[in-house]
């Protein structure tokens, strides 16, 4: 089923669009669909597409020589991710996007995205915006990896999670669908470190873990482990 145009605007870089602008991005686009585990992009790859996910959620991460992998960010329903392309020409993707789930994204050549830039001011805009808050991101998430202890990285992580993707249940506690390898890569730590932490707070009431999702019982717990000063 074809995009509907006007939800385009839900899409920061989008904002300020007009109706016609979000008709004829939506008409340049494909959408793809994809099942969980599978790729939108390899890292090294041309970057050309820029996507916006429709439909699912989806995580940026790398693997070094070693094949270890790190969850850069998760990305949720009508962000724009891989524009990479659009900014720079001939650059590959610096990460893989890999969906978390069966997940959809409507696909914009990077091609397209330089040629409308050049006429839309708020398309330059939303983009560098875009580009900056990814930086910001990456730079708090190395600030964190140098100077906090594991316990701050991962109750951090949960809670951004939260405000993202968290869902309420009908008891009033916020479920979220990640597995405790993929809080690891998010939090750069190991299984066995994430697994000790949760369990630990779950003797405090702090959060209830399954194989494949994590429920915050107290919030405001992690709260203080997140604000926590390292001794």
């Amino acid at each position: 089923m074809p995009i509907e145009p006007l939800k385009l605007r839900q899409v920061s870089v989008f904002e300020h669009a007009t109706d016609d602008d979000l008709g004829l991005i939506a008409r340049h686009g494909i959408e793809r669909s994809i099942e969980e585990g599978e790729f939108f992009f390899f890292q090294g790859d041309p970057t050309s597409h820029g996507y916006v996910l429709t439909a699912g959620r989806a995580k940026l991460m790398q693997v070094n020589p070693a094949g270890q992998q790190v969850n850069l960010r998760t990305i949720s329903v009508w962000e724009m991710f891989g524009a990479l392309g659009a900014v720079r020409k001939n650059a590959t993707y610096p990460a893989s996007a890999q969906a978390m789930e069966p997940s959809t994204a409507l696909a914009i050549k990077s091609e397209y995205l330089r040629e409308l830039m050049q006429t839309r001011p708020y398309l330059s805009i939303g983009l560098m915006q875009l580009m900056t808050g990814y930086v910001q991101e990456i730079q708090e998430r190395y600030r964190e990896l140098a100077t906090e202890k594991v316990e701050r990285r991962i109750a951090r992580v949960l809670l951004r999670l939260t405000a993202q993707l968290g869902v309420k249940t009908p008891d009033g506690n916020i479920e979220l669908a990640f597995s405790r390898q993929e809080l690891a890569e998010m939090s750069g730590t190991t299984l066995y470190t994430v697994s000790r932490v949760l369990s630990e707070w779950e003797k405090h009431g702090l959060v209830e873990s399954g194989r494949e999702r994590v429920v915050i019982r107290k919030p405001h717990g992690l709260v203080k482990v997140a604000e926590e000063a390292d001794e």
